[in-house]
């Protein structure tokens, strides 16, 4: 009771305060975050922006032209038959040249076989349709790899952070929560950008691969039907 009164009396005449006091509380923002991380975390961020960068490139460029590949023309290949049945292989042809499609171009390579036995025909043609594949997956395959790499490197990031982190704190007088604390965070943050931009990478090459499959569909529907057009009499 007396230790009570004496210390409200210090507390009156100003000598202590008894009140409690709120911590002060910093608040960073994510660029303050990066800036504090070093230099190694700041490249391994770059490293991964730049591998997002591309991504997006790729995904937007290819999702254009596959879609544009696939556009349905319903009436090409009827005009196809319906040149080739009254023999008018040059407007078949000039058709096949104003028409900007896999489709189109496998037609013009079989129409320019006319003549030559009909396996010969169907070579050139699944000769030309491999062209188109390969020109509709150009690019996917540096998508996948940003897929599986952004994760690897936004782990590097985190491992060598922690190693740095960890090596602060060892040469460190006070080590507090808060050191620990900021420390894996800061270094965390490359593996959650890298986790991000993979899976990204990931969902966006399976849409693509999703399409190109579609594609190759119709180019052997379409195929099929112009061998068949070929076999018709007359």
């Amino acid at each position: 009771m007396y230790l009570s009164n004496f210390l409200l009396l210090l507390q009156a005449q100003g000598e202590i305060n008894l009140d409690p006091v709120e911590p002060a509380i910093k608040s960073e923002s994510l660029m303050d975050v990066l800036l504090e991380s070093g230099l190694l975390t700041l490249v391994i961020v770059g490293i991964l922006l730049l591998l997002f960068v591309i991504a997006l490139y790729i995904f937007s460029e290819r999702y254009i032209t596959i879609k544009a590949a696939g556009a349905d023309d319903e009436g090409f290949m009827e005009r196809i038959r319906r040149e080739i049945s009254t023999g008018n292989m040059a407007n078949a042809r000039a058709l096949c040249t104003t028409t900007d499609s896999p489709v189109a171009r496998m037609v013009d390579k079989g129409l320019q076989r006319i003549g030559r036995p009909l396996r010969d025909i169907d070579a050139a043609v699944e000769n030309v349709g491999n062209l188109e594949v390969f020109r509709l997956e150009r690019g996917l395959s540096t998508l996948a790899s940003i897929a599986g790499a952004a994760p690897m490197i936004g782990f590097f990031g985190t491992v060598t952070g922690m190693i740095n982190a960890f090596y602060e704190m060892s040469n460190a007088q006070n080590i507090t929560p808060d050191v620990l604390a900021g420390g894996i965070y800061s270094a965390l943050l490359t593996t959650a950008a890298g986790l991000f931009i993979g899976i990204l990478a990931f969902v966006g090459y399976n849409l693509l691969v999703a399409q190109v499959e579609r594609v190759v569909y119709k180019m052997e529907r379409s195929t099929t039907e112009f061998m068949d057009l070929l076999q018709e009499p007359g």
